[in-house]
């Protein structure tokens, strides 16, 4: 796969059934309605990025949003890569090329949740923390008795910044 092209595009609601086959195919991801993944690739395609093979398959997505009332943040909602492009980067890739876009020009912030256990996350945002030059800081976002009456583990708050937004040493 080294050798095939990789783009890296605004998603539309055409890649919505994608997005979703994508994220069903990467646990520990929550799976999300086919519905909810349309709306993450046309309502949220300013903050969002698809990795796909030049004119094909789909090898990675992110979905972000700016946090309403905090216009320098941009809160990363989900990140999937495909097991057979894990590995290359790929995943601090795109975020890299959303924090590129005149779309996230202002954006100061990152922040994502992660649970405790999801390992590949908490490497990736620490990496991008690096990249970033820029303090990263833990909190608690929604607790499993509180927040999910024990049925989904705790939610970490991680944010990444301040930080320029000129990125470093990719």
């Amino acid at each position: 796969m080294n050798s095939e092209k990789i783009v890296f595009t605004k998603p539309s609601a055409i890649d919505g059934m994608a997005v979703n086959q994508l994220v069903a195919s990467c646990p520990p991801l929550d799976t999300n309605s086919v519905y909810c993944n349309l709306l993450q690739a046309s309502h949220f395609s300013e903050t969002s990025v698809a990795a796909s093979l030049e004119g094909g398959e789909m090898l990675g997505f992110v979905s972000g949003y700016i946090i309403p009332n905090q216009i320098d943040t941009l809160f990363v909602w989900q990140v999937a890569v495909s097991e057979k492009a894990r590995g290359q980067g790929l995943a601090k890739k795109m975020v890299s090329s959303l924090l590129e876009r005149s779309s996230c020009s202002g954006v100061r912030y990152i922040e994502t949740s992660i649970t405790a256990s999801n390992e590949g996350s908490w490497a990736l945002f620490r990496r991008l923390a690096d990249q970033l030059e820029a303090p990263l800081e833990e909190s608690v976002m929604f607790d499993k008795q509180d927040h999910f009456k024990g049925k989904h583990d705790t939610e970490h708050l991680v944010r990444i910044g301040p930080f320029s937004n000129k990125l470093k040493s990719q």
